[in-house]
């Protein structure tokens, strides 16, 4: 696939309303998927024109505490963001699935749950014998592997791959909206602790 003239597809409006239909897979009674549904056909011209002339700036996003059943805070896009996000996986998925590794299943298509469970099924009975010996099985987790990700070695590898441009600022966009937000929370846990400071300070006198 050729890399170097990708932008136009991201934004052509089919890919849109392609991509607005697979954000709105299983929200449809979500209300700001029925606010944004209400002018659909402007709002998809708008994203369009927002892409096509570089004005395009994602929402702040929401921060809320998930408990399912480990307490974790998850950051979450608006929805047009989100229309954005699909429309940008759609055209360059392709170019980055090909070189993971054929066991990689996390968000790949025809590579789900099922398909991860007999690739397991598979490797066990192989190191086992069959099931005649003993094995181990090492499960683990990076902790805040997303929030930690250096955005410049990511686009720096991205880059490697992608020669438009415009699709790297793209994605610039979406990690900066990231990086800014979870520089503003940073900024409100420290005036929070600096609040609390100066109050201890002032009962103390």
């Amino acid at each position: 696939m050729e890399t170097d003239n990708l932008y136009s597809e991201i934004y052509d409006l089919k890919n849109l309303i392609f991509a607005w239909k697979k954000a709105r897979k299983g929200k449809t009674k979500k209300l700001y998927v029925i606010e944004f549904e209400k002018n659909l056909g402007e709002n998809l011209r708008k994203l369009k024109f927002e892409l096509m002339s570089k004005t395009y700036n994602p929402e702040p996003l929401k921060t809320f505490i998930l408990r399912d059943p480990k307490t974790r805070k998850i950051s979450k896009s608006a929805f047009r963001d989100r229309i954005v996000h699909h429309a940008l996986v759609r055209i360059i998925e392709p170019i980055f699935d090909k070189t993971f590794i054929y066991d990689s299943c996390a968000n790949r298509i025809g590579k789900g749950n099922l398909f991860a469970l007999k690739r397991f099924d598979l490797f066990k009975r192989k190191v086992t014998n069959n099931l005649k010996s003993e094995a181990f099985c090492f499960k683990a987790d990076i902790k805040h592997y997303f929030k930690e990700v250096n955005h410049e070695i990511l686009i720096e590898i991205l880059a490697r791959k992608i020669k438009d441009e415009k699709v790297i600022w793209l994605i610039n966009q979406i990690l900066e909206n990231c990086t800014s937000t979870s520089l503003e929370r940073e900024r409100e846990r420290d005036a929070s602790k600096i609040q609390l400071i100066e109050r201890e300070c002032l009962l103390e006198i």
